[in-house]
């Protein structure tokens, strides 16, 4: 997405219905839906604690993740994709909360970081 909003393109090469920057959006869509369910199976399996914690940070991510569909919704539904609106999604509050929630997942759930001591464990 970062190197399409750089191309400057004013109307979306091509068609339009098959362009390439629209089969990512269109991908992407389609993972944010049942993300929240995603990690909440990893949460049970792993048996994350505490519960309570972890399910109010899945009800974030589930209102990050429909928030950005939202917004990836909008471009998807222009009948051309300029780059200018790709870098607005790309500047978008909405997205920009998403990642930041799938880095801090990724940072938990890793499995080194189960083996990484953390700087504010009690020390023996």
């Amino acid at each position: 997405m970062l190197a399409y909003a750089a191309q400057g393109l004013r109307t979306e090469p091509g068609s339009g219905t098959g362009s390439q920057i629209r089969a990512t959006l269109v991908v992407c869509d389609k993972s944010l839906s049942g993300l929240a369910d995603v990690f909440t199976q990893i949460v049970r399996s792993d048996n994350l604690q505490p519960a309570s914690t972890y399910a109010d940070f899945i009800a974030v991510l589930d209102r990050d993740a429909t928030d950005a569909q939202a917004s990836i919704r909008l471009v998807l539904a222009q009948p051309s994709i300029s780059s200018q609106m790709i870098d607005n999604l790309n500047a978008s509050i909405h997205l920009r909360a998403l990642l930041t929630d799938l880095f801090l997942i990724d940072e938990i759930v890793r499995p080194e970081a189960a083996s990484v001591p953390s700087a504010n464990a009690p020390t023996e």
